[in-house]
């Protein structure tokens, strides 16, 4: 972000003009005080949980390499999902990888297998099922194909070789573009009771 010098009894106006303080409302000042504090509190604890957050996964995979090293192994590679638990079992750290994933050409194999199935079943398909696939292939409000109605066709089982093609395209179809890692804190005020996450989202605090 570009920033330029503002002259001493001068404030800048969204359109980047420079304007007299002395014209500027008492409560307009006050509104960019408190912003502009607010503001720069909220950086400094984004930075601290960013931080932490750093410092939480260095400190499991170190855990993670003794544990490995305990059996002769040296912990790398892919990570994976992992928990660790206070010895009383009412404090967990859990790290969840969560993939993100799109389709690959198989899918209009998949749907030209599924269309020809619905056709010869049409007077034996009930309306429910055909709304169903028809609404998988359906693309949502940001112009995307609905990733789990389609991957969701799967738990159907039915004996027509065509549909069991079909599902083994959309199988195929699937490609992992990216992977992110979440790492959650959860506690609970006794083994016998459920966990409960740790809220560090300021909208969940």
């Amino acid at each position: 972000m570009t920033t330029i010098e503002i002259p001493a009894g001068f404030m800048q106006d969204a359109e980047g003009r420079l304007v007299p303080e002395s014209v500027v409302k008492p409560e307009h000042k006050q509104e960019d005080r408190l912003v502009r504090e607010l503001i720069e509190e909220a950086l400094g604890v984004s930075g601290q949980l960013a931080a932490f957050r750093q410092r939480s996964y260095q400190d499991i995979q170190a855990h993670l390499q003794l544990v490995a090293e305990q059996y002769g192994v040296t912990h790398g590679g892919k990570k994976g999902n992992v928990s660790l638990t206070s010895y009383d079992g009412t404090l967990r750290v859990q790290i969840a990888v969560g993939e993100f994933i799109d389709f690959g050409p198989e899918l209009q194999v998949a749907k030209q297998l599924i269309d020809e199935c619905l056709t010869n079943w049409s007077d034996k398909a009930p309306d429910e099922l055909k709304a169903i696939v028809t609404d998988a292939f359906k693309v949502n409000k940001e112009g995307k194909l609905d990733k789990d109605r389609i991957l969701g066709l799967r738990r159907f089982k039915f004996e027509d070789g065509r549909w069991q093609r079909a599902m083994q395209a959309i199988s195929d179809s699937v490609r992992v573009t990216r992977s992110k890692e979440y790492i959650r804190f959860y506690r609970r005020p006794s083994p016998d009771q459920d966990f409960v996450q740790i809220p560090l989202a300021l909208a969940n605090v």
